[in-house]
């Protein structure tokens, strides 16, 4: 593996792992961005003016980052190269000899019309691990299809298996066939980089966005086979028990997830004070529950309702049912809790001086992973990794960025 002797990463499992990620948007840049937090060291390639595509999405931080690009960009170095010259490819096939990994999520084809395709880097590099990302299975009748989450949330059965009966189709909140493309490739990396040390040689991993999107739909759909037509949709309700999911307090809602017959008949008895309910032969077991869930859940909402919420989860939890308030999305990032995990970091930023930065979900040895580098503004990384990798002069730069084959950061 390559040495990495500038990055503060010593003592994490990807230490000495150099990736090039050419990838944009999501699912790629989020494969990077795990193998980053990891310790690899992650170069980010990017086009000299523009960036990344999401360089322009979301709300602007600075002048060249949104909080977009920063929720998938931590812990790496940014480099802007123009891949359709001649020198900016010619750059990428240098730093591929001191690289263990490429990533991209170019359109099938698209690499090889650069001279980044599989064959032609594994000629530079035999033991290379290289990922593609794409919407469709390359050997397929769309391979050329471009790929788009909520696309594929469409095509996938995703939206037809999310939200309320009554509603329309609903997509996800997030870009979850991004997010689950993303981290399945980070895996799939891992598992290559560990079969490398054994055996030498590299592999040449395919990532499908509708794949994964398949993947997504779990239980779903696999009910949806068994049944042979789409299972019902229950909002936050579970389709299987009940009571199982979101209710309204007098004050505020919560989750309340009474996952067994024990726990029902403490939630009766103890909770809402209700021993007839439990005792009712329709409601005595969850198959029964969820049988005549039509005339359990009115008369369980109806109670609910007339308790503040605090009591009731104060109950809840003396009786050992798993419950909690739902939050508003900035109400559950400015919590108690977020801040004690130390979820969120504020990072130093150049132009606004600090902007708040997501940490990696991963505790190792009891510490979490750190955020080595904020998400870098666009060619932050530029000179440094150049004249550090690959020991291009200031005349050599120079002469590259008036060419526009990059840029270079103020010295």
């Amino acid at each position: 593996m390559t040495s990495n002797p500038s990055d503060c990463a010593s003592d994490l499992p990807l230490a000495g792992v150099r990736v090039l990620d050419l990838s944009r948007v999501f699912a790629g840049p989020l494969c990077g961005q795990v193998l980053a937090d990891y310790g690899a060291e992650v170069i980010k390639v990017e086009h000299p003016q523009r960036g990344d595509d999401t360089r322009d999405w979301g709300i602007r931080i600075g002048a060249t980052e949104t909080t977009y690009y920063n929720s998938m960009n931590r812990n790496k170095r940014s480099v802007t190269l123009d891949l359709q010259t001649p020198e900016g490819v010619k750059i990428v096939h240098d730093l591929l000899l001191q690289s263990d990994v490429v990533v991209h999520n170019f359109k099938t084809g698209g690499a090889d019309k650069l001279g980044l395709g599989y064959e032609q880097l594994k000629a530079i590099k035999p033991d290379v691990v290289y990922v593609a990302v794409a919407g469709y299975d390359s050997s397929g009748p769309e391979a050329q299809r471009p790929g788009y989450d909520l696309v594929i949330q469409g095509e996938a059965g995703l939206m037809a298996l999310n939200g309320a009966k009554e509603q329309p189709p609903l997509k996800f909140g997030v870009a979850v066939v991004d997010l689950m493309t993303g981290m399945t490739a980070a895996q799939a990396v891992l598992a290559a980089l560990f079969a490398r040390e054994r055996t030498g040689k590299g592999r040449f991993i395919e990532m499908a966005l509708y794949d994964c999107g398949v993947m997504v739909t779990g239980y779903y759909g696999l009910d949806a086979l068994k049944l042979g037509h789409d299972p019902e949709r229950y909002g936050n309700a579970h389709p299987s028990i009940v009571p199982y999911g979101m209710y309204d307090a007098a004050d505020g809602p919560l989750i309340i997830t009474v996952g067994n017959n024990s726990q029902f008949d403490k939630f009766c008895r103890l909770v809402l004070e209700r021993p007839d309910i439990v005792e009712d032969e329709r409601f005595a077991n969850n198959v029964n529950r969820a049988r005549n869930r039509l005339e359990l859940t009115p008369l369980l909402k109806d109670l609910i309702r007339t308790f503040q919420r605090d009591v009731l989860l104060e109950r809840l939890t003396r009786a050992g049912i798993p419950c909690g308030k739902v939050l508003g999305l900035h109400e559950a990032l400015t919590s108690e809790r977020t801040r004690r995990s130390g979820l969120i970091q504020d990072m130093p930023h150049p132009v606004v001086g600090t902007t708040p930065v997501f940490a990696p979900p991963v505790r190792m040895n009891g510490q979490r992973l750190p955020i080595r580098h904020a998400p870098p503004t666009l060619g932050e990384g530029t000179r440094e990794m150049l004249t550090r990798l690959l020991a291009l002069s200031d005349d050599e730069l120079n002469t590259l960025r008036d060419k526009g084959v990059l840029t270079l950061p103020e010295q």
